[in-house]
């Protein structure tokens, strides 16, 4: 017995060591991790490989995800800690709308000089207040919709940072933030397909804004919402599960069956926590808006990765693009995110939740995307058609 006890506290000794000599690797690699964007004045060659691939999705690849999508190219501003940088739009107004509340900020654009993207001037502003940016959304310049989003590189910065800042000593010393990192931007078609997603909410804006405006109104309900509510906690998770089950069903009956059952336990959960019709809108309208976005965002990857979409070259070119091949490997942990979304506080439930009652879509109601753009009708208003139309064709 002596003997097997020494031996076990040599093992958690060595353990112990092995433990500590990775924490100790860590914090040293940690310290090269860059706390500021390595160019600010102008977009890096990376950057604009980015946002050339942005451009051409729109262009080959749009329509099949989205028909009437690519009809007018989305311009898109990116940003980093000292600039904002306006690529797909000549000679534009100055400064931007913020959506949809139509608050004015920035001022003039200049191009930026000696650089071009695509052959193409560029513009750029300076951000003097850093609480001031174009966000990660969508604005108008002048009265063109364009999409914003942080520059890769400064996304990966503002990560590192805002991270280490939040965690108590010593464990900021030693969190792997790079692995941490990857495992939610992943490659650079992640980042790629995020301007889409952005992209997706300016397409809703000009198509039918007053449905967007009202959307991205309900915002301001996520600080009153009842997250943690009990039954209304207990129930999402029971929605995740079910929207899982349907999604991952190889039986077309038995994901109506599902999809079914989904409703009700919707209705149901609403129903016994007393949710106001607000907070019943606050949901619908919040899926509409992001969970759509989401589903654009994955469906494009997925597309671009069948064999007749060429990438750019610049883009092949870069060490960490994949030329979409990890696309269904990204949507297979996006979809495992739809549980553990409805498990926390906060929105990406909506984001989940929403792009899965897409998915669902489109395999149960063809046709479905010519309809969701109506007012007052949302995913979950079309999943609850497909339910009772497909259960009385079974009982005939």
């Amino acid at each position: 017995m002596k003997i097997l006890f020494r031996a076990l506290l040599k093992g958690l000794k060595w353990i112990l060591i092995f433990l500590i000599g990775l924490l100790f690797i860590s914090a040293l690699y940690n310290l090269t991790l860059p706390d500021s964007s390595s160019v600010t004045e102008k977009l890096t060659e990376s950057q604009k490989a980015y946002l050339a691939e942005y451009m051409q999705l729109q262009d080959e690849v749009m329509d099949t995800v989205w028909p009437g999508f690519a009809k007018r190219q989305i311009p898109a501003i990116v940003y980093n800690e000292e600039y904002a940088f306006l690529v797909g739009l000549e000679n534009p107004d100055a400064g931007w709308y913020k959506m949809p509340s139509g608050e004015y900020r920035g001022g003039e654009w200049e191009k930026v000089s000696g650089d071009y993207f695509i052959g193409k001037p560029y513009y750029r502003q300076s951000l003097p207040d850093k609480n001031v940016t174009p966000e990660n959304f969508t604005v108008k310049v002048g009265d063109t919709w364009v999409s914003t989003m942080q520059t890769r590189e400064y996304a990966e910065v503002a990560f590192y940072n805002g991270f280490s800042s939040e965690l108590p000593p010593v464990i900021n010393w030693v969190f792997p933030y790079k692995l941490f990192w990857n495992l939610i931007m992943g490659s650079a078609e992640t980042y790629i397909t995020g301007l889409i997603h952005e992209a997706f909410h300016a397409y809703q804006g000009f198509t039918v804004y007053d449905k967007f405006e009202k959307a991205e109104s309900f915002a301001k309900l996520s600080s009153e919402y009842p997250w943690n509510q009990q039954g209304n906690r207990s129930g999402w998770r029971a929605e995740a599960g079910l929207l899982m089950r349907a999604y991952e069903s190889e039986s077309e009956a038995q994901t109506i069956d599902l999809i079914r059952e989904f409703i009700m336990e919707r209705e149901q959960r609403r129903e016994a926590v007393n949710l106001s019709g607000k907070y019943i809108d606050y949901e619908r309208n919040r899926e509409w808006l992001e969970g759509l976005a989401k589903y654009v965002e994955l469906k494009t990857g997925l597309v671009a990765e069948s064999s007749w979409y060429e990438p750019i070259a610049e883009a092949e070119e870069l060490g960490d693009f994949e030329s979409y091949t990890n696309s269904r490997e990204y949507l297979k942990n996006q979809i495992a995110e739809v549980s553990r979304a409805a498990s926390r506080s906060g929105e990406s439930r909506f984001y989940y939740g929403g792009m899965l009652q897409a998915m669902l879509l489109d395999r149960t109601m063809p046709g479905w995307k010519s309809e969701i753009f109506k007012e007052n009708l949302y995913m979950e208003d079309l999943l609850r058609e497909v339910s009772i139309s497909k259960s009385e064709l079974a009982e005939r």
